[in-house]
């Protein structure tokens, strides 16, 4: 897990992300997976320039099964943009920092 994420349980998942009023991206993957971790490393780097307005959290699937249930998460990584805890976008595979840019941008 990359080390500025919000680490995200079944049990805390839904006052992170489903109770936010911040818009929160929210990675799914998995400890065993390389690109989950690149992408991790990524996003860990993309913290800092969204503070205050974007949450960035971090769900292991193996840890988390009902969360990642919940949204029909199938292959990972996969991120999903959450606004006011309804998702709103999604992008499955290790996809470069551009992409999470304007994922991000349509819900600031």
């Amino acid at each position: 897990m990359a080390e500025k994420l919000i680490n995200l349980t079944d049990g805390n998942f839904a006052a992170e992300v489903e109770q936010s009023s911040t818009p929160v991206l929210v990675d799914f993957g998995a400890t065993w997976c390389a690109p989950c971790k690149a992408l991790g490393v990524t996003l860990d780097g993309m913290v800092d320039q969204y503070a205050g307005r974007v949450k960035f959290c971090y769900v292991d699937i193996q840890q988390a099964p009902a969360a990642a249930g919940k949204f029909a998460i199938r292959s990972v990584p996969t991120v999903v943009m959450f606004n006011r805890g309804v998702p709103r976008g999604s992008l499955v595979g290790a996809v470069d920092r551009a992409k999470l840019t304007e994922m991000i941008s349509r819900e600031l």
